[in-house]
């Protein structure tokens, strides 16, 4: 994945199946603590298959950015992956936008 700092408290984070989905979350984990407030746009379209892991991940993720007032928004979901959120109940707990461009705008809007 590629983290780009989009702008000064929006990341944009291109995720790709394991083992550079784990890593690359780590490194975004490690941002948000050090930089409350921040908010991410997580992109989806190279992520063909999720694992518990990966899930655990994503909410640990989501629990340190909303306790730093942070926005999270997932985007480019594939019908594999969009599978695990539906049978899991997780597309109730996460916010999902249609692409990168939709994420990035609702994030600004909502911050």
């Amino acid at each position: 994945m590629s983290v780009k700092e989009w702008s000064d408290n929006i990341y944009l984070g291109e995720l790709q199946d394991d083992p550079l989905f784990s890593d690359d979350l780590n490194s975004l984990q490690e941002t948000v603590e050090r930089q409350p407030g921040t908010h991410v746009v997580l992109d989806f379209s190279g992520v063909n298959f999720l694992n518990s892991s990966n899930i655990a991940k994503l909410l640990k993720l989501r629990k340190l950015m909303s306790t730093g007032k942070g926005r999270l928004r997932l985007c480019g979901i594939n019908t594999s992956a969009w599978g695990v959120f539906l049978v899991t109940g997780l597309d109730k707990i996460f916010e999902f936008c249609d692409d990168v461009p939709s994420g990035l705008a609702s994030v600004q809007i909502d911050a």
